[in-house]
């Protein structure tokens, strides 16, 4: 999976600390921890994602 094109969100400081990056994959999204790139990775459907960051966002 590290082909793939990972970002981290623009609000993530820059030591980057407690955070995740996403990547597009077909129909999916793939999800990792920055600090622990080779820990895994955690695929979700796009729609499970929307709702999550939607609820997120709702914090």
């Amino acid at each position: 999976m590290n082909e793939l094109s990972w970002k981290k969100s623009k609000r993530s400081s820059e030591e980057g600390d407690n955070c995740v990056e996403v990547a597009n994959v077909p129909g999916t999204v793939a999800i990792r921890d920055t600090k622990n790139r080779d820990g895994g990775t955690l695929l979700v459907g796009r729609a499970d994602f929307r709702r999550f960051a939607d609820a997120l966002r709702g914090l």
